[in-house]
This record gives structure tokens, C-alpha cells and sequence, in this order.
């Protein structure tokens, strides 16, 4: 899934609160479109979400999948049928009990056709879960509270990555009947109550004592809206806020005066220029690898992003099953890339024209693709516009490159994999290289369909190969997360889920 907006930071801030106990705040670049988890469509308020509510499943900071409401599952031996087991010990924020005919309601509330402008989809591989949010069926059958503590999700297809799904902002459990300012006043089971909203300036949430897993180890967590990232960076220095991410412009100066607090870890995400496979030369594997032999990517990573990176030998980011780190990169050699663009008939090479957004990230960036490829005879026009309208053309296939960015939204070799290169997501799927390749497409459903997880390794990392072949992108780079801690905080980690990190073991030490 894309997203762009996200520039949203995480950071823990030790002071004093109005009551004068220990606080913790940390700070989104924008304000959350709600606090609703069925309207969990940004990445603030699936942050706010993951604090406040429990799902039956969860992701921990390293996002391995851990149980919450559900203290385990199993499935039967076609993989259609997940059968999960709840805790009792669990309660909503205002005593209620939190049982399994809740969480098949919360369920039904998420899908309902009257939830306008959510994003239901990790809910739609339950069987009959589509039609009912269509408005084409009253009910759900495939999801079955069979009695307090136990129950039972029944699937279209065997999906050996569902209870990943289940762990997304989307899926956490609201009480039944749900107040009608849910989206204001939220009551969860999750770690944090709910204190107050100011918008566009801060959220407090007070730690939830009765916490089935525990209460966190601070009093209070006060997350402030902070929009510039140099801002952050200098509310961090001055000794306002314990974590921040470092702003990449500020990278070899932090590196220099803050070593010593600084955390470094590579991050669930692609930076990308997606191909269109479907468009002239674009069509001949020969000429995809060119371009990618044109780029001097270590240079551009060196330049553009101060060696916050890793560099890319396929679509797989460290972390995510199926990575492999012996795989050698297309290297550097504008000799080889006259070559393989001489031998595809293009001797003269030819032109493209190369999208992107109006992030301000991306500009200099593809000014350094402009060139390089340039270098190898292919003429390259830059096309800036608004988010909305560049994917728009690229969806539509009109665009030669997209220069582009993909963030996992759970941390499975599928979300890279199908999305972004099965045939039937070609274009408004994500598949914006629009690849089709029936052996690529045959894996990708197998991968997605075993419950063997060493045959799951095995595909995951054969589909990342042939990927790499078939060069449908020019790989460049996984994106390595920058962070800044102050001395006096600590239990905290960067997450590489964003729904990973609960704040529940952070806490000043003095």
C-alpha cells in the first residue's frame, strides 16, 4: 500500500504532565482523520487505534505476529478454516466484558455498507464478508461466534497469512453497541484510555491499569501534532521531546553530535521506479535491465539520502521472509547498458517520460535518474504532479516510469509480491509495472495458499528472483529509519511495523 503521507513520526517526550507524574509524548506530522478503527484509513489514527484497542492478533515492534484477544488459533488441514480462542480476562475501558459475540459484531461494524470511507479490504477474504459490504447480503457467514470464548473466521481461500491480516488498525475490536462518537471519544480494551483531543494539537491518553496484558510502565502518553521535521529535530535538542526521527538533511550532522543516541534499522519499504512493461522498448527485458545497469545507485543513495539505505536485488526488504542478502544488484556499467540497449535494437536509445509526485523528496532524486539515464541515450522528460493525478496516469498505464515508494502494510512476502507483480493487479492493484508472467503468477498463488512455511521460504524467494530477472523496476533502494533517543528513556525501539510499538514498556529512567 502507498503511503505517501506518511511522514508521520513517533516520538516519546520526557516531562512532566499537568499532574505532575512522569509523561511520555510523541508527536504525528498531521492531525488523525479519526479514532475509529473502521475508519482507520491513515496512518495516525491506525496508530492512535493500535494504542487504544486490542485485535485478536498483534504485531511487537521486530513485527513478528504475537497473540492479544486471541491467545491462539489454529486452522484445519484445507487452510479455509481459522479457528481462534479468546482470553476472559479481557474488558473494554468501561468495564464491559469483551467476549466473541463482541468481536463477530465489531467485525460485521467494520464491513458494514453504511461505514462510509473505510478500508475494509483485509476483512474481505472471510467468506460472504465482499457481498455483505457491497449491501448484496444481510450477513456474514463465514464469521461464527460459537460460544464466549471461541471463534471461528471461514475463508473463500486457503490464505496462509490471514491472522496477519487480523492484526491491521481496521480489524481491532470495538464494544457492541458502539457510541455514536466513537470517532471522538473511543472506548477500547488497549493498553491507553482515552483522555482528551485537541485537534491539530495534541491527544493525551491516561496507561489503562486494568490491562489484561499489564499496565504500561508510564502514567501518561501525550501525543503532540508537530508537522516540520526540522521543527521535531529542534524540540528533541532542546530537550522537549526523548525520540525523534532525524530529519535525512540533518543526517551527517546527527551522526557527528548525536551518535551516541542515535538507532538505525531498515525499514519495511521499497523505493522504486516502476516499469512499464507494457510500453515500447519497456517491453524487452533487455532494455529494463539497461536502465538499470544506467544508474549508479550507491552514488544516488551516498547523495540524495546520505547513506540512509539499503540497496535493492529485488523487491524483498530485510526483515521479510524470503530476503536474500547474497543476491548481488545490478551494478553500475553504462558500458553494458549500451550494450543490452544496442542488442534490443536501440543503439540510438530512446525517450521515456519519468513520473513522480510533488513530493519534495523525490525531486532531486529523479533529477539524478534524468541524468544517469541520459548518459546511455535515454532521453528522459520529468512529469511532476499531484499525488492524486501521477497515480491516476499510472494506473491507467499512460506513464513510461513512476518513480514511486511502497510501504508494507503487514510484514508478509505477499504484500509485496502480489500486489505489486500478479497479473490480475495490474495497474489500480499496484502492479504499476503492469508484469504479467505465469510462472511468476503460478508461485505468487502458491506462496499465498501453503501451510508449509518452508515451502513458503522457499517460493518467496524464487518469486523475488525471477522478480529481479524480469527487472520490471529499477531497483534502488530499502529505506533505513533514523532515530534519536535521550538518555532518560528507555524500553523503546523503532518499530518496523508502525502498529508494532504499544509504548507500553517505554519509561524514563532518571
Amino acid at each position: 500500500m502507498h503511503r505517501l503521507l506518511l511522514a508521520s513520526a513517533l516520538t516519546l517526550t520526557a516531562c512532566a504532565d499537568q499532574g505532575g507524574g512522569a509523561a511520555l509524548n510523541y508527536y504525528f506530522t498531521y492531525d488523525p482523520r479519526s479514532l475509529d478503527p473502521a475508519l482507520s484509513t491513515d496512518v495516525p489514527t491506525g496508530e492512535v487505534v493500535s494504542l487504544l484497542f486490542d485485535n485478536l492478533t498483534q504485531f511487537d515492534a521486530d513485527a513478528q505476529l504475537k497473540p492479544s484477544l486471541a491467545t491462539r488459533w489454529e486452522t484445519d488441514p484445507s487452510g479455509r478454516i481459522y479457528t481462534f480462542h479468546l482470553r476472559q480476562n479481557a474488558t473494554f475501558h468501561d468495564g464491559r466484558p469483551l467476549k466473541a459475540g463482541q468481536v463477530r459484531a465489531s467485525l460485521l461494524r467494520a464491513l458494514a455498507p453504511g461505514t462510509t470511507g473505510g478500508r475494509a479490504w483485509p476483512l474481505y477474504p472471510i467468506r460472504g464478508a465482499r457481498a455483505y459490504a457491497d449491501g448484496a447480503s444481510k450477513d456474514v457467514d463465514g464469521i461464527s461466534a460459537t460460544n464466549d470464548s471461541t471463534l471461528v473466521l471461514t475463508l473463500e481461500e486457503p490464505l496462509n497469512l490471514f491472522p496477519k491480516l487480523l492484526a491491521m488498525p481496521v480489524a481491532a475490536i470495538v464494544p457492541t453497541p458502539a457510541p455514536t462518537d466513537l470517532d471522538q471519544h473511543p472506548i477500547g480494551s488497549g493498553p491507553w484510555k482515552f483522555v482528551s483531543w485537541s485537534h491539530d494539537d495534541a491527544i493525551v491518553l491516561a496507561k489503562n491499569e486494568k490491562y489484561w496484558g499489564g499496565a504500561p510502565k508510564s502514567d501518561t502518553l501525550r501525543i503532540r501534532i508537530i508537522p516540520e521535521p526540522l521543527t521535531q529535530a529542534a524540540e528533541f535538542e532542546a530537550g522537549q521531546l526523548s525520540v525523534v526521527e532525524v530529519p535525512v538533511g540533518e543526517t551527517r550532522r546527527w551522526e557527528e553530535s548525536h551518535k551516541p543516541e542515535l538507532q538505525r534499522r531498515p525499514a519495511l519499504r521499497d523505493l522504486y521506479v516502476a516499469i512499464n512493461t507494457t510500453r515500447g522498448p519497456l517491453k524487452d527485458v533487455r532494455v529494463r535491465r539497461a536502465l538499470n545497469y544506467a544508474v549508479d545507485v550507491p552514488t544516488m543513495l551516498t547523495t540524495v539520502l546520505a547513506g540512509r539505505g539499503v540497496r535493492a536485488a529485488g523487491s524483498l526488504p530485510p526483515g521479510v521472509l524470503g530476503y536474500d542478502s547474497t543476491r548481488t544488484p545490478y551494478r553500475y556499467d553504462p558500458a553494458e547498458a549500451k550494450r543490452l540497449l544496442a542488442e534490443a535494437g536501440y543503439p540510438n536509445g530512446f525517450a521515456v517520460k519519468l513520473w513522480r509526485t510533488q513530493r519534495s523528496e523525490l525531486a532531486r532524486l529523479a533529477q539524478s535518474l534524468q541524468q544517469a539515464l541520459g548518459e546511455v541515450g535515454v532521453r528522459t522528460e520529468i512529469v511532476e504532479r499531484d499525488a492524486s493525478s501521477a497515480r491516476a496516469a499510472v494506473r491507467h498505464g499512460d506513464a513510461d516510469l513512476f518513480l514511486t515508494d511502497w510501504w508494507c502494510d503487514y510484514p508478509d512476502p505477499e504484500n509485496f509480491n502480489y500486489p505489486l507483480f500478479h497479473s490480475r493487479n495490474k495497474g489500480p492493484g499496484g502492479n504499476y509495472a503492469f508484469l504479467a508472467d505465469s510462472a511468476l503468477d503460478t508461485m505468487i498463488l502458491r506462496a499465498r495458499a501453503t501451510q508449509d512455511s518452508a515451502e513458503k521460504l522457499r517460493l518467496s524467494r524464487s518469486i523475488d528472483q525471477r522478480v529481479f530477472d524480469l527487472a520490471p523496476w529499477i531497483f534502488l533502494w530499502f529505506p533505513v529509519d533514523l532515530w534519536a533517543t535521550q538518555p532518560d528513556v528507555h524500553g523503546w525501539k523503532i518499530p518496523l511495523v508502525v502498529t508494532g510499538q504499544r509504548w507500553m514498556q517505554a519509561e524514563r529512567r532518571r
